[in-house]
């Protein structure tokens, strides 16, 4: 287990203490072990108090959504258990203003035993209590159980509705309406992609094989109904709208709000290519997403994967929708259309102006073609070199940055110069994945098409290799000696004039290997140190690939 905690005993504790402290404008305690939280300004006279809670381990939920145009309270449990009853208590009657509470929280056995069993108490002393449960996720039971459902991210959206109809005022009854219209009109429908781990425990909830994915996951680690092969961002969305809208009418007309949820270790960016899909999807049926929200609202530790809730919207619903709302840890969602135009793409080059070769044939063109095609096979040894001492994404840069000069190549007219050939080469190497890399190849590359005239073919290999590297130097600021691609081309330059290009790459990777026991000195790699000695530097081993294959085009081994 590797987290970053103290003991797994006092790990809720000490983080309620730290969002106290942190919070202290906005939330208190309203008991003297923590465990009820309530917004500072509480009570408030004459409007209903909404009190949640749950288990720790998801935040945001549940505590996270106290504030203005939500909650009121939250009791908190232990991560995945739930509040006791006296929890429960504490925070409703640090928040009962005089118009009654409102139970809204999820359908867990533990906690609607003990929410219920406050409920009675809070009655017995002349206090008024509806309870509104959320059962949005839809594969947790089939619809004809719809009341044994989990409630999951989709309370999110009945707690929005719910403060909102309570920050204006409403009475109990209306209140604990609008909720219950919420949560009845919101589906969710979520995977797992890796499992969470209890503090407690110190074991996985679950196990996943490389590659497989787990559909219909709850937020406590529950295992799905179905696990299979991962599939993309937009076959995941597909699915899950194939499911919702057996639920949910999702046809033209249809205005809804829409969740995307993290489950806890999922980065935004895959999030965000679900909204993608799915407004794509909604979009194309004449559905209008009035309000969206994609992020983390209901996370499990350190699970990953994601859900999405819709909730369809009438009149009523929508107003209450669009109401402010916020907390520490929500702030509305975006709204109105999403018109999003795109500046049409510039004018394509037109090639036939560029300079052409006097001799009418090239030397570079079919060496291009013979290597950086065979480039692509270095790819996943690249990005492994690069992950130890980088961010692993040199195989991506190479691989993609050699296909991109392929294919501009391939609309050059053949009679075009070397010069222009290496020009355009350069551009689409850094323009393909955009990289430190790429850029310092590129920019030498443009330096050694500098060497060249504008009508000649022919090219000065070492004077070629020398105006790339001093461009190299120059713009990246490296030395000999710091571990980089200059420690294995500029000796090089010190070759015999009538050196092969086979002997050349022969020497390339002896420098190579001679420097894996060097320290790294420039770049991301510098930053780790002494560990990077033992290490193969990536652009280095690169650049010798390159030799090699170079070599091999011209028949030389």
């Amino acid at each position: 287990m590797r987290k970053i905690i103290n003991e797994p005993e006092t790990f809720v504790d000490e983080v309620l203490d730290g969002i106290y402290h942190a919070h202290a404008g906005s939330l208190r305690p309203a008991s003297a072990d923590g465990r009820a939280l309530v917004r500072a300004d509480a009570p408030h006279s004459g409007r209903v108090g909404i009190v949640t809670g749950g288990g720790s381990g998801h935040l945001p939920l549940f505590l996270g959504y106290v504030g203005r145009g939500l909650c009121t309270a939250a009791a908190v449990g232990n991560v995945f258990s739930s509040p006791s009853v006296q929890q429960i208590l504490d925070a409703s009657r640090a928040v009962e203003g005089g118009a009654g509470v409102l139970f809204l929280y999820g359908n867990y056995g533990g906690d609607v035993y003990n929410f219920g069993l406050a409920g009675d108490v809070l009655r017995a002393e002349g206090v008024p209590v509806r309870t509104v449960l959320g059962t949005d996720d839809i594969l947790s039971a089939p619809v004809e159980r719809e009341h044994e459902r989990r409630g999951v991210a989709g309370l999110v959206l009945a707690y929005k509705i719910a403060g909102a109809a309570a920050e204006r005022g409403d009475s109990l009854e209306e209140v604990a309406r609008l909720a219950q219209d919420a949560a009845s009109r919101t589906r969710t429908m979520g995977v797992g992609l890796g499992p969470t781990i209890l503090p407690a425990a110190g074991e996985p909830t679950f196990e996943l094989d490389e590659g497989e994915m787990e559909i219909g996951v709850g937020i406590h680690g529950e295992r799905g109904v179905y696990r299979g092969a991962l599939e993309t961002a937009d076959e995941i969305t597909e699915r899950f709208l194939g499911e919702l809208q057996k639920e949910l009418a999702l046809d033209a007309g249809s205005r809804v709000a829409v969740l995307v949820n993290g489950l806890g270790a999922t980065p935004p960016e895959e999030l965000y290519l679900i909204y993608r899909k799915l407004e794509q999807e909604l979009s194309g049926r004449g559905v209008t997403i009035v309000r969206r929200y994609v992020g983390e609202y209901a996370t499990s530790l350190e699970m990953v994967g994601a859900s999405v809730s819709i909730m369809e919207l009438d009149e009523l619903l929508e107003a209450l929708i669009e109401e402010p709302a916020e907390s520490p840890f929500f702030h509305q969602g975006s709204a109105g259309a999403s018109d999003v135009r795109y500046p049409e793409a510039g004018a394509a080059r037109d090639f036939a102006q560029e300079p052409v070769s006097s001799s009418g044939t090239s030397d570079l063109r079919p060496l291009l073609d013979a290597v950086l095609p065979r480039m692509q096979q270095y790819t996943e040894e690249l990005r492994s070199l690069d992950a130890a001492v980088g961010d692993g994404d040199l195989g991506i840069t190479v691989s993609q940055g050699a296909a991109a000069v392929l294919a501009a190549l391939d609309q050059m007219p053949h009679n075009v110069s070397d010069r222009a050939l290496l020009v355009r080469a350069g551009q689409e190497f850094a323009e393909a994945n955009p990289s430190t890399f790429a850029a310092l190849t590129a920019a030498g590359v443009l330096a050694a098409a500098e060497t060249l005239p504008d009508d000649d073919a022919r090219i000065d290999g070492r004077q070629a290799l020398r105006a790339f590297t001093e461009r190299i130097a120059a713009r990246g600021g490296a030395q000999p000696g710091d571990k980089t691609v200059l420690d294995v081309l500029l000796p090089l330059l010190e070759e015999s004039a009538d050196a092969q290009a086979g002997q050349l790459a022969e020497t390339a990777a002896r420098l190579l290997e001679e420097t894996d026991t060097w320290q790294n000195r420039r770049g991301r790699a510098a930053w780790q140190g002494e560990r990077t000695k033992g290490q193969r530097d990536p652009g280095s081993a690169a650049a010798v690939h390159f030799l090699n294959e170079l070599a091999r085009a011209r028949g030389i081994q």
